[in-house]
């Protein structure tokens, strides 16, 4: 077969990721604290970015050549003159961009409640820590030390040992009956239990340091955990011939130890949210107004300007050097701009399609989907999905991230609107939290009740609710003590 040589003309559209391009898109998906953080460090890198201090400078919304210019953003970057030509008007390049900022006003007269002073000043100790130092109180041997630092190491949050005792004695060398004696002796460690292999050890240990010590309370953990574990108290009673009366006794003992150790070391440090837009409710309407507090207002310095203005013929390094820390800060500029206009557009679509639940709060949520707000504003699903991640809004009735408004919809019995998912679960935790202890709705009870408010929903759905609003299921949660 003969092999030729021919051309061809081929027609493709192609999508290049220029850096500019990545760091618009890296800028819309990062938190507040995040872009304050990269603001900072561009400041430090690029000497033409410079902050407007407090009565420097343009204030935002006092110019209106410059508001003219963020409501015609599109057509700016059209009459962008190209930097590389050799006639560039750097005037008018640093003048059609000098002091564009953000759509909206900030709210400075907010009063934001700052961290406790314990929070923010004192250490607590670890679980880890804490029995570190119980175990250089004890003597062993070097290898034994190892070991329970090994053992220490491999705990849960809960601490419970969550490595084999017999693979940290090989890496020890240490022989496996030892190892059992180096992880009995940590189990006495305070807190009583800790390094359990699972919930019916760490409840033995503790039980056997009980002051009345009663041997039913031994045998019920050994031999009928997983029927305490349903309530079923009845069973229990049964399979031990006693009077139910003393199981119930025996089980108000058991339910008082600790099933996570490691619980009490927990961190309890506040984690405070800072929203980065609020929705107030000003004569009966909603206004939305970015948070801006704390986030430099960026320019470009006069002094770079002045260098090139005051030289005819400037070195073409120099010229080159200050071309491109321009560019890097105007687009900086303009992306972070674009952002906070995206986000407060963003907000404001939210804020029409959900009256109700800014109203009337979270059992009015509808359900809405990306491609509704994209559709509204006329961006793209995924601008949409970038701008509501880690970004919270602080409206009348709480603070929710605005990805929360985003949900599925249930379908209603009687062929009114549709009920959005959240507002399920709303109902659902309700009706939980009303319910008898005694005896607690099942899921197929509460699917019962949603159908007498006209909200058709399969019991697995509700299930699945439940799980994931951290609810245990009815024989869990019956009380019968």
């Amino acid at each position: 077969m003969a092999l030729e040589i021919k051309q061809s003309l081929k027609l493709s559209q192609q999508l290049v990721m220029t850096p500019q391009l990545q760091q618009a898109i890296k800028l819309l998906q990062l938190n507040r604290m995040e872009l304050q953080e990269l603001v900072t460090q561009e400041m430090v890198e690029n000497p033409v970015l410079e902050e407007i201090l407090e009565g420097e400078g343009p204030v935002e919304g006092s110019d209106p050549e410059a508001e003219q210019l963020r409501d015609e953003q599109a057509s700016a970057e059209e009459r962008e003159p190209a930097p590389d030509s050799e006639d560039f008007n750097w005037d008018s390049y640093l003048e059609e961009f000098h002091g564009s900022q953000t759509p909206s006003t900030s709210l400075h007269d907010i009063d934001e409640e700052l961290p406790s002073f314990e929070n923010v000043l004192t250490k607590t100790t670890s679980l880890e820590e804490h029995l570190i130092w119980q175990l250089s109180m004890v003597e062993l041997q070097e290898e034994e030390k190892k070991l329970g630092r090994l053992i220490i190491g491999n705990l849960s949050e809960d601490g419970y040992l969550n490595a084999s005792l017999e693979d940290l004695a090989r890496d020890c060398s240490i022989e496996l009956e030892d190892a059992e004696e180096v992880l009995k002796m940590i189990h006495h460690f305070d807190p009583l239990g800790v390094a359990s292999r699972d919930l019916q050890e760490c409840l033995r240990i503790q039980a056997r340091f009980l002051e009345n010590r009663d041997p039913w309370v031994d045998l019920i953990i050994q031999n009928h955990l997983q029927d305490l574990e349903k309530r079923n108290y009845t069973a229990i009673a049964r399979k031990l011939e006693l009077p139910l009366e003393k199981i119930l006794q025996t089980t108000r003992v058991i339910l008082a130890l600790e099933p996570r150790p490691g619980r009490s070391f927990y961190s309890n440090d506040t984690h405070y949210i800072t929203p980065d837009i609020y929705v107030h409710k000003v004569s009966g309407e909603f206004v939305v107004a970015l948070n801006e507090d704390g986030m430099p207002k960026l320019r470009i310095s006069p002094y770079y300007k002045s260098i090139l203005a005051e030289q005819k013929n400037p070195n073409q390094a120099t010229k080159e050097y200050v071309q491109e820390k321009l560019r890097s800060a105007l687009w900086l500029i303009r992306s972070i701009h674009n952002r906070q206009k995206t986000i407060y557009k963003v907000t404001e679509a939210l804020v029409k399609r959900q009256q109700d639940f800014f109203e009337k709060g979270i059992q009015h949520l509808k359900p809405m989907i990306l491609k509704d707000v994209a559709m509204d504003i006329g961006m793209h699903e995924s601008t949409i999905s970038r701008v509501t991640t880690n970004k919270y809004v602080h409206t009348p009735v709480g603070i929710f991230e605005l990805k929360y408004f985003f949900n599925s919809s249930i379908q209603t019995t009687d062929g009114g609107s549709e009920v959005a998912s959240e507002a399920v679960k709303q109902k659902i935790r309700q009706m939980i939290q009303k319910e008898n202890p005694k005896n607690p709705l099942s899921d197929q009870k509460i699917v019962t009740l949603l159908r007498l408010d006209h909200i058709n929903i399969a019991r697995r759905t509700v299930a699945k609710y439940r799980e994931a609003l951290g609810i245990l299921s009815s024989s869990r949660r019956k009380k019968v003590l």
